[in-house]
């Protein structure tokens, strides 16, 4: 009987979906501790050390999940990326779900999750500890659950589906714009019937209540967030056209994942079987034209994908059973684990740096660059991996030099975010106090209880700490080729006799992606 059951569920649906989850796991399990730690990863860490309902430049979520994470594991690579890949190995099962609910069979399920696994986008994504790896789990989820409300008439589910959203919100506040798409999405199609049903009502007061802490939040910091937003696009986010964004799409999810999504779209918006479901097919319509028109980054709709990878599948399945064409199976399946093979290596660590450096360029591969910043060796997703203990190191040299009774009172101030949560993480291990700054949530955080009579800075230029200070020596430069050049020959001053006391002085250092 045993054996009967383990032969069924293995040649079962659900066994192929568990079979495709598992490998994803494995995959990143077995690649997540190399290369080091990502600059947004020890921003992390240290919010887990502020818990709050709120930043200045995310949502909540990601800090509790850092706090977890390193309260039940540590602080070791694979601690840090251990949710983030079960979050990978989730949406490959939800993508399966999905496609099971939609009619898809074997074939289907096959197709669509494994255009999710070999997608570069959640490759990198379920790879490092970011708010980004659990965006496409939320908003996929919430589209199962959306087909379940139509197909079964389950009307209840509403909220649960509130809940989802919720918690996506807190997550990412982007997840906002999934549910203006959801809305716009039965808005215009028959399912707009659910309006005039006390659950969708009450699921999305379900949501409210779940993000109200973070409102509250936001409305007691002068809505912070918006003016990192501002200031973002402002300084920092590179222009794009229409062709670059859909360029990025193709990317993004893999060239040859963009027949799949496309019969997606067609699948919703087009044919009879998706005609109940055809508010998910104007919700990609609208979120689309909507990041287009709000400038966004080219991967703010990379999470939307596998509601549409779903459907594909099914719709691929069909048009194969129809036409006899069934030697395309295998075809497809073998095109697309080639195809993910040979472009794995340049969103998943995978190759020693100096083999990757050479491997990408025999690819042309220079990423989808999203902000102004010039590029060095690495693109910017490998680049903020590299360097930062080594940085540490150097600040660490620099300290231990100062007098004991200048060292006992000297605050370490550093330029941004990824310096300042370098230092948080690997300065206990060289005898360095936490760091200030005036990026982001440092800003937020304040002086701590530091005088500022001597200070080292880290990255600030010459002539801003002159403002400051009236003795200011260049210690040290830290060199490092592999990282971002903007990280590269960063000077590190000690600094003496300020010009006024450091709390008096902190009102005028905030930075909120300035």
């Amino acid at each position: 009987m045993k054996r009967v059951f383990t032969r069924e569920l293995l040649t079962s649906e659900t066994g192929l979906i568990s079979f495709l989850s598992l490998f994803k796991l494995l995959l990143h399990f077995a690649t997540n501790r190399n290369y080091g730690y990502f600059r947004d990863e020890m921003y992390y860490l240290a919010c887990g050390e502020h818990l709050d309902w709120g930043y200045v430049d995310q949502s909540p979520l990601i800090a509790l999940v850092a706090w977890g994470s390193r309260a039940l594991l540590g602080d070791s690579l694979f601690a840090v990326r251990f949710f983030p890949a079960i979050a990978g190995a989730a949406l490959v099962f939800v993508t399966g779900l999905l496609v099971r609910e939609l009619g898809g069979r074997r074939f289907a399920i096959m197709l669509a999750c494994l255009c999710v696994i070999i997608s570069p986008s959640y490759l990198y994504l379920h790879t490092v500890l970011t708010m980004n790896a659990f965006e496409p789990l939320f908003w996929t989820l919430g589209a199962y659950l959306l087909i379940l409300i139509i197909k079964r008439d389950k009307p209840k589910l509403w909220l649960l589906f509130g809940v989802v959203a919720g918690i996506g919100v807190m997550n990412k506040h982007t997840t906002l714009f999934y549910g203006a798409g959801i809305v716009a999405g039965l808005l215009l199609t028959p399912a707009r019937r659910y309006f005039a049903d006390k659950w969708l009502w009450l699921g999305g007061l379900v949501a409210l209540l779940i993000i109200l802490p973070n409102i509250i939040w936001e409305i007691r910091h002068d809505w912070a967030t918006i003016e990192v937003l501002r200031n973002a696009d402002k300084n920092q986010n590179l222009p794009f056209s229409l062709w670059e964004f859909v360029k990025g799409q193709m990317m993004l999810t893999h060239p040859l994942s963009v027949p799949v999504w496309l019969a997606g779209l067609f699948f919703y918006l087009f044919s009879k079987e998706g005609r109940p479901y055809r508010a998910l097919g104007w919700m990609y319509i609208m979120m689309f034209a909507l990041f287009i028109a709000l400038r966004a980054k080219v991967y703010y709709l990379a999470p939307i994908y596998p509601v549409l990878l779903a459907p594909g599948g099914v719709w691929l399945e069909d048009f194969v059973r129809r036409l006899g064409w069934n030697w395309l199976r295998p075809v497809a399946v073998g095109l697309l684990v080639l195809g993910g093979a040979v472009t794995a290596p340049l969103t998943l660590p995978l190759l020693p740096v100096e083999t990757y450096i050479r491997y990408a360029g025999a690819l042309g591969f220079e990423g989808v660059k999203t902000e102004k910043q010039k590029m060095g060796k690495l693109p910017q997703h490998y680049a903020d991996m590299f360097g930062w203990e080594e940085m540490v190191a150097t600040v660490a040299q620099v300290y231990n030099s100062l007098p004991p009774e200048e060292r006992a009172g000297c605050a370490i101030f550093a330029r941004n975010f990824g310096e300042a949560g370098a230092i948080d993480l690997f300065g206990a291990k060289y005898g360095l106090p936490k760091a200030i700054g005036k990026h982001q949530n440092y800003f937020l955080w304040g002086p701590r209880d530091y005088t500022g009579d001597v200070m080292i800075t880290v990255g600030e230029r010459l002539g801003d700490v002159r403002k400051v200070y009236a003795e200011v020596e260049q210690a040290a430069t830290f060199t490092n080729e592999y990282v971002m050049p903007y990280e590269n020959n960063l000077p590190i001053f000690i600094c003496r006799r300020p010009r006024a006391p450091l709390k008096e002085i902190w009102p005028e250092v905030k930075c909120y992606s300035c």
